[in-house]
């Protein structure tokens, strides 16, 4: 049989679950009037800037898009403050990390992760027969000394999200820098900070001041979020020339369609359009806030665009209950919390929605 083939570390990997999409939603239900509001999206959608960027695009699809990203890199060094050589590019952050896996990672190596936090770290580990070393979260935050303290002769990789998915919880500059004092350098470090301009607090950490120091740090960021540019699939990440050299081996040539190179580096640009979902966002967390209080539900504060909810029951019923009313939320059954739903932050009348909903299948 062919599957008895197929390589042993695939039998450990569970195929990602994305959120629940719209149109499926609609197709169930035979109603238009869904909101989504799982996947940690930018409600407000990509800016004016980006979309005229993709229109302007479509004249020149035939041609290659550049395997270098070169234009994209020259404006994420301007914004930065970093020469282009210390730039990746990817389809997605979720890509940056499997290249990661792929260029250090072999069969008895090892990784440290939070627990819970974003699964494609565990994926991409895997994928590459490497063990994962799990560390709970200590009050829904990285517990950075247990990580640090976990770190073996055969471990080559740690991974901190931070804001971490699905808490939106964060490590502060302090917690942060004591933590790289204890890692070994030849332990890659990365950096998740899809979420990163969501956050408002003082001390988070500026780690691209490390990357100078620390030629064993990996930060990755996103156009997913913020940007609002999640359909095209396109991240970057930041470090060292030559960690940046290492990574670009594992790449595959014209891996960033035009399209999605076209879009973000116009996004760069449009910071009043950055600036105004963060105003929605934190004006729609305040409105969360008060509203899950009003029901004495407890929530994670959050630094990200999405609220950690306990609902003190069955997370995947209500779920399911709230599906039957066109509103999609995150079930964390899949981060292992079974009793919490994961909700996007969304406009004010998607979050009016969202409350409504809620009280109706808590009152069931």
């Amino acid at each position: 049989m062919l599957q008895d083939k197929s390589r042993k570390q695939l039998a450990s990997i569970k195929p990602y679950v994305p959120g629940k999409p719209i149109e499926e939603v609609q197709r169930e239900l035979g109603i238009s009037d869904v909101v989504k509001l799982a996947s940690n999206e930018n409600p407000l959608g990509p800016s004016l800037q980006a979309q005229k960027a993709l229109q302007d695009f479509i004249r020149q699809a035939h041609i290659y898009p550049d395997g270098g990203c070169t234009s994209l890199k020259h404006a994420l060094s301007g914004r930065w403050g970093l020469d282009p050589g210390c730039f990746i590019v990817g389809n997605g952050s979720d890509e940056l990390f499997k290249l990661a896996a792929e260029a250090f990672l072999e069969p008895g190596d090892e990784v440290v992760t939070a627990d819970p936090t974003f699964s494609e770290y565990e994926f991409a580990a895997k994928l590459m027969g490497a063990e994962v070393t799990k560390i709970p979260l200590k009050n829904y935050k990285h517990d950075l000394p247990a990580m640090a303290g976990a770190v073996q002769p055969n471990t080559k990789a740690v991974f901190v999200c931070n804001p971490n998915n699905p808490t939106g919880t964060c490590v502060t500059s302090d917690e942060f820098y004591s933590f790289l004092q204890r890692v070994p350098r030849d332990v890659l470090v990365v950096v998740d900070e899809a979420y990163k301009e969501y956050v408002r607090r003082p001390d988070y950490p500026d780690t691209l001041s490390y990357l100078g120091d620390y030629g064993n740090v990996l930060v990755t960021r996103t156009f997913s979020k913020v940007h609002g540019l999640a359909a095209l699939r396109i991240g970057y990440g930041m470090a060292d020339a030559e960690l940046i050299s290492i990574l670009e081996k594992t790449r595959e040539p014209f891996n960033v369609n035009g399209a999605a190179q076209a879009a973000a580096t116009a996004a760069i640009g449009d910071e009043d359009h950055v600036e105004r979902s963060i105003d929605v966002n934190e004006g729609g967390k305040q409105f969360l806030y008060e509203a899950f209080a009003a029901l004495d539900l407890e929530y994670v504060p959050t630094d990200a665009n999405f609220v950690l909810l306990h609902v003190g029951t069955s997370a995947e019923r209500l779920f399911h209950e709230m599906l039957r009313f066109g509103v999609i939320v995150r079930s964390a059954h899949v981060f292992g919390l079974p009793e919490h739903l994961r909700i996007t932050v969304g406009t004010e009348d998607q979050n009016r929605r969202l409350i409504a909903v809620l009280k109706e299948v808590i009152d069931h």
